[in-house]
């Protein structure tokens, strides 16, 4: 594989910008096999954008030649108040993210923050040298990847240190690819402006597409969340619960812009511009007959034209994903004990 089709696997759906592209292309053009890194709290049940989004890009850069890790911020999730702060379920529902990562990305290595900690016993010496190089200005900005907003007057001094603490991982796993959502861009932003000045190597760092929430603009436009049942679709939902979200989601006639439907297609269904397997639409001939989509740019353009109602979306886009979670799921393990610990919208068992 040329560098040039590496690159093309890089840029495929849902990423949404390199920066730079430049160096993307250096990396690649070498021959190396650059190291790539996402990190994930541990917080919730995965769904469509946290474990499949998020996989595929993450097994487009295994082909295009990375060497991939999900990192899995134990310590960053009790930091952000998440799951109660108790490490030991923390632990335990790590597990869960383990196992569904390797269901869903063979490719790609599983770490636990906590084993970096333990084996590098420098992590915490350079965590307070770094510390030094970020203004207490910039660090607050940061701490909207936490999901919170800036001046939050919740914040506690345990929370300033998490944009820290996550420019440290990068540097102790070498990483050469920081990937995340577009949510996570100001810490990959203050990373490449701060690593040169601690001397450390700047990685590139790639962005992809977060999908949107069900209830679309009418929810303020909301990302779907592992901490919020109604927002998404789990990976672990029945197939009769993901018809049932699918037809109660926000798509309005003609309205392309947060529609969480054409998300679902061009960064999931669809996302193969080579082409991979149609979407099929059924519906009476009355209403046009069957219709069959093999590019998101043709389903868009017919679904902003009118000629594609939204009822018969729907259908289509339930009918790809209800199977394929229901295939997912059965090889992920996520027991009672753990089940109890995320708590609210638990899936059936």
């Amino acid at each position: 594989m040329d560098a040039e089709e590496r690159m093309a696997l890089v840029m495929r759906p849902p990423t949404e910008e390199v920066v730079t592209e430049g160096e993307m292309r250096g990396l690649l053009a070498a021959g190396s096999r650059p190291k790539h890194y996402i990190g994930l709290e541990v917080s919730g049940f995965l769904h469509l954008g946290s474990l499949i989004s998020t996989g595929l890009k993450i097994n487009d850069l295994v082909e295009a030649g990375a060497d991939c890790t999900v990192f899995l911020a134990d310590w960053h999730t009790a930091i952000n108040d998440k799951l109660g702060r108790d490490m030991g379920g923390i632990a335990k529902v790590a597990e869960y993210y383990r196992s569904a990562f390797a269901a869903f990305c063979p490719g790609a290595s599983v770490r636990v923050g906590s084993e970096l900690y333990s084996r590098n016993p420098d992590y915490w010496a350079e965590l307070v040298r770094f510390a030094g190089h970020m203004s207490l200005e910039r660090t607050r900005r940061a701490l909207t990847i936490m999901g919170r907003a800036e001046g939050d007057e919740r914040t506690d001094l345990g929370q300033l240190l998490y944009p820290a603490m996550q420019a440290v991982d990068i540097h102790f796993l070498g990483v050469d690819i920081a990937h995340a959502g577009t949510d996570q861009r100001k810490i990959h932003m203050l990373v490449r402006d701060a690593f040169p000045k601690a001397g450390w190597k700047v990685p590139v760092a790639l962005h992809h597409r977060l999908l949107p929430g069900l209830s679309g603009p009418r929810g303020g436009g909301a990302k779907m969340s592992k901490t919020s049942p109604g927002s998404g679709i789990f990976v672990h939902d029945t197939a009769e619960q993901v018809r049932g979200k699918i037809r109660g989601a926000w798509c309005e006639a003609r309205a392309v812009d947060g529609n969480p439907l054409l998300g679902m297609c061009r960064d999931i269904i669809l996302r193969d511009p080579a082409g991979g397997e149609p979407l099929l639409v059924e519906r009476p001939s009355k209403f046009g007959g069957n219709a069959s989509f093999s590019s998101y740019a043709e389903l868009e353009e017919a679904f902003a034209a009118g000629r594609l109602h939204p009822a018969d979306l729907k259908e289509a886009v339930a009918g790809r994903l209800a199977p394929m979670l229901g295939e997912l799921s059965s090889r992920i393990r996520l027991g009672d004990e753990v089940r109890g610990i995320i708590g609210a919208g638990a899936p059936p068992r």
